[in-house]
C-alpha cells in the first residue's frame, strides 16, 4: 500500500484504467459522497436517478460511466465501472484501520494439538479448540469461538463474536462479519403422536470455498450427514438464514433477511433480493434473480427474473401488480354494470307487464 496522502487527476485515471476530462494537476485528498464531498475529495456516479447532483456537486472528481454526460468546467474520471474506480481510489486514499492486536494476544486460548500458521493474527479472549488449522496471513479478531476440527485457509477474515463450530471447512480468502453463525445446528426433529418433539442430531459440516463472504448475525446451518456447501464467490448480506444441506452456487448474491430451507441448490449467478422465503428440496437454475419480498415454492428450471408470491416470471408478476393496482376501478365497474343490469331487468319487466 502507497503511503502517499494525495493524487491528481492523472495519476488517478493511469491507476484506476479510466481516461480524464478536466485539469490533469487537479489534486485530491479524500473521498466522498456527492451531496457531501468537497473539493479535494473524490465521488462517484453509478445510479442515472442522480445524474442531476453532478452540476450542485463541489466534488473535485467525479467517476462517471461512458454514457453519461459531463459538465463542463468539473473533473471527471471516465471508465466502465465507475464504482470499481471509486473503489480502487477509496483503498489508495482511505487504508483500513489496523488492529492494535498482533500476532497472537496472550489472552487467546489455543489447544495444544491446533496448528496455527506463524503468521495469522489472533485477536483477544478468542478460543480455538483441538485439531484446528490455521492457514497463513489468516485474521482473527476478539471473542471468537472455533470450535474442534474446524480447517481455516489462507487470508481470511474473521470478524468479533463469530462462532465456528465443529469441523467447518474454510477455503481461502473467507471473510466472516462480525456475530455470524457457521455450521449451528440443522432444524431437525421427531414429532411423536402426542406432539412432542425430539432433536435429531446433525452429524455434517459447513462449507465455504475460496472468496466467500458472510454477513453479521447471519446464520448456517451444518448438514444433517453431508455438507451445506457455499461455492466459491458467493456473498451473503447480513440476518440470512441458511438451512441444512443447502447448497448456494458459484457467484451467488443473497440479500438481507432472506431465509433458505434446507436442501435447497441453487445454480451460479443467482441473485436473490432482501426478505425472500425459499422452500425446501427445490432447485433454482444459474442465472436468476429473485426480486425482494418474493416467495419461491417449486424449482425455477429456466434462467430469468421472477417476483411475487408464489414466484413467477417477472413480467406475468408485473401483470399481476397493474391488476391488483386496479382492483377498486374493477370493484366500481361491477358495481355499476351491476347497477345497469338492474335497471335493465326492471325495464324488461315493466315492459312485459304493460303487454
Amino acid at each position: 500500500m502507497s503511503d502517499k496522502t494525495s493524487y491528481s487527476l492523472k495519476e488517478l485515471a493511469t491507476l484506476t484504467n479510466s481516461d480524464y476530462l478536466g485539469d490533469p494537476e487537479f489534486i485530491v485528498s479524500g473521498v466522498s459522497s456527492l451531496d457531501l464531498a468537497t473539493s479535494t475529495d473524490v465521488s462517484f456516479l453509478s445510479n442515472p436517478r442522480y445524474a442531476p447532483e453532478l452540476t450542485s456537486t463541489q466534488a473535485g472528481i467525479v467517476c462517471i460511466d461512458k454514457e453519461t454526460k459531463a459538465p463542463e468546467n468539473k473533473n471527471f474520471l471516465v471508465s466502465e465501472m465507475p464504482s470499481k474506480a471509486f473503489q480502487i481510489i477509496t483503498d489508495l486514499l482511505i487504508p483500513d484501520m489496523p488492529t492494535g492486536f498482533v500476532n497472537i494476544h496472550p489472552t487467546a486460548v489455543i489447544h495444544e494439538s491446533a496448528k496455527v500458521h506463524p503468521s495469522a493474527q489472533i485477536g483477544p479472549n478468542t478460543t480455538i479448540d483441538q485439531n484446528v488449522s490455521i492457514g497463513k496471513n489468516t485474521k482473527i479478531s476478539s471473542n471468537v469461538s472455533i470450535n474442534a476440527g474446524t480447517q481455516v485457509g489462507d487470508d481470511c477474515q474473521i470478524h468479533s463474536n463469530v462462532t465456528i463450530r465443529e469441523r467447518s471447512l474454510l477455503h481461502n480468502r473467507v471473510i466472516l462479519q462480525p456475530g455470524c453463525v457457521i455450521g449451528s445446528c440443522g432444524f431437525g426433529y421427531i414429532t411423536s403422536k402426542e406432539g412432542k418433539h425430539q432433536k435429531i442430531r446433525q452429524l455434517g459440516i459447513v462449507i465455504l470455498e475460496d472468496d466467500v463472504e458472510i454477513g453479521s448475525n447471519t446464520t448456517i446451518d451444518r448438514a444433517r450427514f453431508a455438507s451445506t456447501t457455499i461455492k466459491q464467490g458467493t456473498k451473503i448480506d447480513n440476518l440470512v438464514q441458511i438451512g441444512h444441506n443447502v447448497c448456494l452456487g458459484k457467484h451467488n448474491i443473497v440479500v438481507a433477511q432472506t431465509g433458505i430451507a434446507g436442501s435447497t441448490k441453487t445454480g451460479d449467478y443467482v441473485i436473490i433480493g432482501a426478505q425472500v422465503g425459499i422452500t425446501g428440496h427445490i432447485e433454482i437454475t444459474s442465472h436468476c434473480q429473485i426480486a425482494t419480498k418474493s416467495g419461491v415454492s417449486k424449482s425455477l428450471k429456466t434462467s430469468g427474473a421472477y417476483g411475487g408470491v408464489p414466484a413467477v416470471p417477472f413480467n406475468e408478476f408485473n401483470a399481476h401488480r397493474v391488476h391488483v393496482k386496479r382492483l377498486p376501478k374493477y370493484a366500481q365497474k361491477i358495481k355499476d354494470l351491476e347497477k345497469e343490469l338492474e335497471e335493465l331487468k326492471l325495464s324488461i319487466k315493466n315492459l312485459t307487464t304493460s303487454h
